[in-house]
């Protein structure tokens, strides 16, 4: 066996006890059960403290500029909805009723929404203006993207960056020592904060997020109108959102065949 081999092998078992299984969150009425690998020296609160920071500088820049909106009647209705569905959260993960949620909305023809680790919430007027989004669709979407953030699929996304990278640099990467060290971790950090979601996640954040929607009173009905306005909007020129949720026949089909499990929860809930 060359040397090649034998550090690839090496670096293949270190990796393997670096991992560690983990089910972020309860399977819920929708019954997203599924084991996770996360790589163990990349922990849930640094990822969480990693995100913190960016978000911040987005809503510095945003406020610097005079475009972070609190005050107008879609901020306000974004406030409202966050904090319904983020009173939910706790039912698939506990541990989340302690994190440092926050919800801003900035104003931008961008057509986006996202919710990073530990619960921060952007949204841009640009999507719900151009969609004329209800409250419900509106919900459909923050629902969805919360659930990203409970499932730590930006985690997940990293940990699997960083089997990648070692396998590249070789054992010694796996110590985290040297210079080497803060290039690998900066390669993971872009790598997992940028790239899509694979479709395994996608299915995961469309299941949670209808329960989590249903349950704070929102018409998860309202996730087929959503995703057929977003289908057609990217006839023309795709919206940012677009290309990292992906509209197709099967998503929304699985989507209608989830919802008879989440409407009693639905009808159940208070409305307002």
């Amino acid at each position: 066996m060359n040397k090649r081999l034998v550090l690839c092998a090496l670096s293949a078992g270190l990796l393997l006890a670096g991992c560690q299984s983990v089910n972020t969150t309860s399977g819920g009425a929708v019954g997203v059960e599924r084991k996770q690998y996360m790589f163990s020296m990349l922990s849930t609160d640094e990822v969480n403290q990693m995100y913190a920071q960016s978000y911040q500088k987005t809503v510095g820049e945003a406020s610097s500029k005079g475009v972070l909106d609190k005050t107008s009647n879609d901020a306000k209705r974004i406030q409202t909805i966050a904090n319904r569905l983020i009173a939910q959260a706790p039912i698939f993960r506990p541990d989340s009723a302690q994190w440092k949620w926050e919800v801003n909305l900035i104003k931008s023809d961008e057509l986006n929404a996202n919710c990073g680790p530990g619960g921060k919430i952007i949204f841009y007027t640009g999507l719900i203006d151009s969609l004329k989004l209800t409250d419900d669709e509106i919900a459909a979407i923050m629902g969805h993207e919360i659930a990203h953030a409970l499932r730590e699929h930006g985690r997940e996304a990293m940990s699997k960056a960083y089997g990648i990278e070692m396998a590249k640099q070789g054992a010694g990467a796996l110590f985290g020592l040297g210079q080497d060290s803060l290039a690998l971790a900066d390669t993971v950090a872009n790598y997992g904060m940028t790239l899509p979601n694979s479709r395994s996640n996608e299915n995961e954040a469309d299941l949670i997020g209808l329960e989590l929607a249903a349950r704070a009173g929102y018409n998860p009905n309202a996730a087929i109108t959503l995703w057929n306005k977003m289908s057609k909007a990217s006839e023309g020129s795709p919206p940012e959102f677009m290309s990292t949720h992906p509209a197709s026949s099967s998503r929304i089909a699985s989507l209608q065949a989830a919802i008879p499990k989440v409407m009693p929860l639905y009808e159940k809930a208070p409305k307002s």
